[in-house]
This record gives structure tokens, C-alpha cells and sequence, in this order.
């Protein structure tokens, strides 16, 4: 085949920017990365045939500045530019900028983007079109009035969700009136952070379904179809960490029915290249649509395992004008496919980011083992970018067999530096109620959270590894207190840092998912990241249990509490500022 295009940009990095180069490849088109100053090292840079830089590490200054983006393409001669996924993939303005400069946008028409973005949107349209949604609202709610009333209505829980978000982000679920204020400006308040967005609308909360999304691609010829389903129900916070093809609930008469539907949902917005249908599946089996995800996703790799499709060969061949190599005839399930994301993140201590170097990184191989990553032993995991380390995918011919298959990898995968998710991998892995199939729900953050907890060592321990070069191993010690008469589990966690002046206390609360830290006479962070809010100020009297802050880690928000009732006597941070983990962010009058 001549290829379709001489030279591609991928406005992206990491794990992402190499799947996309990958294909590239394969096609015989030329490569070009976009870079921050803090990935001037990174593996996507060096795997291009050309790389340019966009500034600073900050996201405004690189990955989601679109006039940088557009004229690095120009300079390099790339007549075509894939978004990959998060930055500005689902972004209609960039789509749009990039087919004002005469380049191709591998990717939806903008139009297509903006109906999709707007969930409250995207909700009157397919309801339009004959698409069962969940039942709420199409309308931009306010007011905790409004909240309350429909909770009400629909009976609590309800969930706030931001019209334009996505990945948990702007998704609040409100279990009382009480709770309505607070949710809903956290809702607004994140729609507006992440999305520029900060209309919210409300959803009856479905309890334990399942979270199965269709995988569609369409082309400009005018057909459409539909690649089968992913099961994403395992999730932390209201974001994957388990997906796997097929889903073990989803029989043939279903999946017909549900990829019927997310075709429709395709045509409906007259749809090109690759797409996303999240639903929600209930207990009865009725699905409901939840959103249309615009771009590649993080999980596509599960799906291509299953049906030899190269979902991003297609994309960049639909974009050069080429018809869709596969009817819907074509397409056949063959085996299971399952990933694990691999983030840096601290199960054992509510899941908090853990930034930092790579001191090792031994990923497992195989058969039927597949690992995509953008970093390498040595490399940084920056915080300001995602937590991910890797997507470690396996494929048989069972779902049992596929289940072996993931557990002998994750026991062969090695990695000293960060905490990662590999302990909560290698328990759901061989926990019962994964292996019959069931939703799981409350277990990650729940019973399984807290057998990461108890693990002193485990295969990321820095401790046992590698102490004098990590200078973070931590001794763990388990107790129990009480708040507000409710009593908690707490792992209490001090660094082994030299230096007395440096120990300090980090502990997780098991309340709301909320994370909280202390230290004598102050409440600190828990995490490095960003100050998105500060919500005392000085005089103020607090309780147990408050939330104080919310600190941005990782494309993560988390919210700082107190652990007992007291004073402010100084606020010491403010929304925007950096912050290290242990930093004093309120300081406590004495009692």
C-alpha cells in the first residue's frame, strides 16, 4: 500500500504517542513527537523520527497549547496530526485549528465532538434518536435546591455529573440532602478545572452495574460498525483499572442489541474513525447510554486482542479517505483479552499518587503477554502528567485461561521506585468474585484496599529493594480510632527519609475516599501536587472529618481532612500553589 500520508504528528506523549508511532510504522509514514521540557528524555521522543519541542512542563505550555501544536506541524512538513487520547483529543477548537492550517485531523469532525462533549447534549440527542439513556435531567442544575428536589424524585443516591467531563472527573454521587451544596460545587468546580465547563446536570444513580463500553468505527464512505464490548466495571474513584473483552455478562443476543445501539448513536452524529458508547448495564440487563467517548481509548488494545482488528491503523487510514477494511460480518470474538493499568499510585493508602523515579522496571513477556508504556527504568513519573506506568494486556483462548495467564505476569513484573497498583492487580487476580464474573463492587477500594494495606513488603516495596537509593521505604503499623463516633482503620506510614526533621506521620482515612493528613499542630498534604482549593480560613473552627482542601495530583483531586476538631490558626497554602508531600497546608492554633 502507498502510504496514505508522509508524515504524522502525534500531539501527545507517553505510552500513547508510541502505540500511534507504532502504526505509523507500519505504514511507512514518517513520525514527528511533540515534547514538554520536562519529557526531553522520554521514550516517545527518541522512538520519532523527529521531535519538537513546545515548552515548558505545565500542560498549557505544551500539550494543550494548539498554536504550538499546529505550527510544529507546519515546521516539519506533517500533513496530518492523531490527538491520541486525554490533552486535547476531545477538543473541537483544536480538531477545528488543525483543519484551518490545511492538515487532517485524525479523528472525529468537530461537530461530532461538540455534540458528544456536552453530556447534557449528547443525552437530548440520543434520546432523539431512540437511544436509551439514564433517566435525569437535560437541563444545567445551579442550585443544592434543585439537587435536593430530584433526589427526591429519583430517590437518593443521584449523581452530579459535569456536563463535559469524563474519567470520574466532575462526577459526584450525593447520598443525602446534606451533601448537596458541597457535591455540587465540587461537581461545577471540576467541570470547570479539567473541561473549561462548569455546567453540571443530574442522573438517577444505578447501583452496582456494570460499566461495558462498544467499540465502533466509521468511515466517510457511510459505514459503520461495531467491534463488540469491553467490560470496565472494575474501577477506583470512578476510574478504570481492570477492562477486559469480552464482558463476562454480555451473551450474543446482548452484545447484537448493544452494538445496534452504538451504531446508532454513531450515525446520529454522523461519526468518523474511531469512537467509544459507555453504558451502563443493570442487574435485569437493561443498558442505558452513559456517554460517547470521541477518540481512541485507554483499553482499545483489549479489543483489538479479541478481533485482530488495528483499531489505530484504522483510524489513520479512515482520516487519509480510505473506506473501513471489515464489514460487520467480519467481525468475530475469538478468545479473552484482560489489562491492568500499571499507575503510580499507593493502593494501601487510598490510592494516592506516587510520583518519582523508576529505580527498576522489569516488565513480564511471553506468550500472549503484551505491555505498551511510555516510560523506562530510569525515567520520571512527572506528576503533572497521568499516573501511568504501563497497560499490561494478556490474551487466551478462555476467560479462565486469560486469567492464569494475567496472574503469571503480574507476578513476573518488577518494579522499585513509585507504589503502583501491581499488589491490587495480583489480589483481584485471584479473588473469587473476579473469577466468577461478579461487578466486585466496594472491594478496591474496600476489603482489597486494605489487604494492599497490610502487605509490609510487596513487589514495589522500595524498602526491601532498593532503601539507600530510594530513600522512601516506610514501616507500616495499623490502628484503629474514632471520629465523630464512627471508628476507622488507619494505616499510620513513617518515611524512612534521613533525618529526624523529616519523618513524618501520612495516614488514610477510609471515609468518602478522602484523604486525609497531620502532622503536631498542622494538617499537611498528603501527596505532591497542585492547591486547587483552600476551603478554612483563619479562625475558623473545625471538625473532625472536614474536608480543608483539595489538592490536584496526577489528574487526580483529592481531598485533605482533618483528622480531630480545632482552630485554624494560619492557612499556609492557596489555590495554584505546589506542594510537596508532609507541606504544611494549615497550621492549628493551640489548643
Amino acid at each position: 500500500m502507498t502510504p496514505p500520508f508522509g508524515r504524522v504528528l502525534v500531539a501527545n506523549r507517553g505510552e500513547i504517542a508510541i502505540r500511534v508511532f507504532r502504526a505509523l510504522r507500519e505504514l511507512g509514514i514518517g513520525a514527528v513527537a511533540v515534547y514538554s521540557e520536562a519529557d526531553a528524555d522520554a521514550p516517545h521522543v527518541r522512538y520519532a523520527d523527529e521531535a519538537v519541542l513546545l515548552g515548558a512542563a505545565a500542560p498549557s505550555e505544551s500539550y494543550l497549547n494548539i498554536e504550538r501544536i499546529v505550527d510544529a506541524a507546519r515546521r516539519t512538513g506533517a500533513e496530518a496530526i492523531h490527538p491520541g487520547y486525554g490533552f486535547l483529543a476531545e477538543s473541537a477548537p483544536f480538531a477545528s485549528a488543525v483543519e484551518a492550517a490545511g492538515l487532517v485531523w485524525i479523528g472525529p469532525p468537530p461537530s461530532a465532538i461538540d455534540a458528544m462533549g456536552s453530556k447534557i447534549n449528547s443525552r437530548i440527542l440520543m434520546a432523539e434518536a431512540g437511544v436509551p439513556i439514564v433517566p435525569g435531567t437535560t437541563e444545567e442544575i445551579t442550585d443544592a435546591a434543585r439537587v435536593i428536589e430530584l433526589g427526591e424524585q429519583y430517590g437518593w443516591p443521584i449523581a452530579l455529573k459535569a456536563s463535559a467531563g469524563g474519567g470520574g472527573r466532575g462526577l459526584k454521587v450525593v447520598h443525602e440532602a446534606a451533601e448537596a451544596e458541597r457535591s455540587l460545587e465540587a461537581a461545577k468546580r471540576e467541570g470547570e478545572a479539567w473541561f473549561g465547563n462548569g455546567a453540571v446536570y443530574v442522573e438517577k444513580y444505578v447501583e452496582d452495574p456494570r460499566h461495558v463500553e462498544i467499540q465502533v468505527l466509521a468511515d466517510t464512505h457511510g459505514n459503520v460498525i461495531h467491534l463488540g464490548e469491553r467490560d470496565c466495571t472494575l474501577q477506583r474513584r470512578h476510574q478504570k483499572i481492570v477492562e477486559e473483552a469480552p464482558s463476562p455478562a454480555v451473551d450474543q443476543d446482548l452484545r447484537a442489541r448493544m452494538g445496534a445501539m452504538a451504531v446508532a448513536a454513531a450515525q446520529a452524529v454522523d461519526y468518523v474513525g474511531a469512537g467509544t458508547v459507555e453504558c451502563l448495564l443493570d442487574r435485569h440487563g437493561d443498558f442505558y447510554f452513559l456517554e460517547m467517548n470521541t477518540r481512541v481509548q485507554v483499553e482499545h488494545p483489549v479489543t483489538e486482542l479479541v478481533t485482530g482488528v488495528d483499531i489505530v491503523r484504522e483510524q489513520i487510514l479512515v482520516a487519509a479517505g480510505h473506506p473501513l477494511g471489515y464489514a460487520q460480518d467480519d467481525i468475530v470474538l475469538r478468545g479473552h483479552a484482560i489489562e491492568c493499568r500499571v499507575n503510580a499510585e499507593d493502593p494501601g493508602n487510598g490510592f494516592t499518587p506516587s510520583p518519582g523515579r523508576l529505580l527498576r522496571h522489569r516488565p513480564p513477556s511471553g506468550p500472549g503477554v503484551r505491555v505498551e508504556s511510555g516510560v523506562e527504568e530510569g525515567g520520571e513519573i512527572n506528576d503533572r502528567y497521568d499516573p501511568m506506568v504501563a497497560k499490561l494486556l494478556v490474551w487466551d483462548t478462555s476467560r479462565e485461561r486469560a486469567i492464569a495467564r494475567m496472574r503469571r505476569a503480574l507476578d513476573e513484573y518488577e518494579i522499585v521506585g513509585p507504589k503502583t497498583l501491581l499488589p491490587m492487580h495480583r489480589i483481584v487476580m485471584r479473588a473469587p468474585e473476579f473469577i466468577a464474573g461478579e461487578t466486585c463492587a466496594g472491594l478496591v477500594e474496600g476489603r482489597w484496599a486494605d489487604e494492599c494495606a497490610a502487605l509490609a513488603d510487596d513487589g514495589d516495596a522500595t524498602a526491601a529493594a532498593a532503601p539507600a537509593a530510594a530513600g522512601a521505604g516506610t514501616v507500616p503499623r495499623r490502628v484503629a480510632v474514632e471520629v465523630s463516633g464512627r471508628r476507622y482503620d488507619v494505616v499510620l506510614r513513617v518515611p524512612g527519609q534521613a533525618g529526624a526533621e523529616e519523618a513524618r506521620e501520612r495516614i488514610r482515612v477510609r471515609q468518602s475516599g478522602a484523604a486525609g493528613g497531620a502532622a503536631d499542630g498542622a494538617i499537611v498534604s498528603p501527596m505532591q501536587g497542585t492547591v486547587l482549593a483552600v476551603e478554612v480560613a483563619e479562625g475558623d473552627q473545625i471538625e473532625a472529618g472536614q474536608v480543608v482542601a483539595v489538592v490536584e495530583a496526577m489528574k487526580m483531586e483529592n481531598e485533605v481532612t482533618a483528622l480531630h476538631a480545632g482552630v485554624v490558626g494560619q492557612v499556609l497554602a492557596q489555590a495554584g500553589q505546589a506542594v510537596q508531600a508532609g507541606q504544611a497546608l494549615i497550621e492549628l492554633a493551640d489548643s
